[in-house]
């Protein structure tokens, strides 16, 4: 089921989210919920709290060309990040059509647990770096405009707050 997708400002995008304690099908309906509305949408992660769940649970694929690598990853948390950095042009389901460069760094290493609560790990590089690290930032209530200065990021918000009243209307 695709699911509606907050957009900024909204207070549930700044709470931090809780860990997930129990694995069940309802954990997997919502991973499944969540890669709909991501490829849906379309983009490259989703994190819970953009659907308003309050959840340690992300979800990405950033395979453009050629088979999806679909992956969910419960209760995230970099383990090492590289010293390197890298400027990717970042945006975000929550704040639609905004975009700026957002430096992070270029490689890191996530461990988290599957749908079924194994324990996993992996080093991501690239396109994936950025996309893991920006999921788990609004894990943490973090959003990618927080990297930017003051004048941008209330540009953006301001922008935000004008579609929200549009759609709104539209009702």
């Amino acid at each position: 089921m695709i699911r509606p997708i907050l957009i900024h400002p909204d207070p549930r995008l700044k709470k931090p989210c809780e860990p997930v304690a129990i694995f069940d099908g309802a954990l997997r309906k919502l991973a499944e919920d969540m890669f709909e509305t991501m490829y849906d949408a379309p983009g490259i992660g989703l994190a819970a709290p953009q659907i308003g769940v309050m959840q340690q649970i992300l979800v990405m694929d950033c395979i453009k060309d050629g088979p999806p690598r679909p992956m969910a990853l419960v209760n995230p948390r970099v383990i090492w990040a590289s010293e390197d950095l890298s400027s990717y042009e970042e945006g975000c389901l929550s704040i639609p059509d905004q975009y700026a460069e957002v430096r992070r760094p270029a490689e890191v290493r996530v461990a988290w647990q599957g749908l079924d609560g194994s324990e996993q790990e992996e080093q991501f590089a690239g396109l994936w770096a950025t996309c893991v690290q920006h999921e788990i930032d609004h894990l943490n209530g973090k959003l990618f405009i927080d990297y930017l200065g003051p004048l941008k990021r209330q540009m953006i918000t301001r922008k935000m707050e004008k579609l929200k009243r549009e759609r709104a209307r539209q009702g």
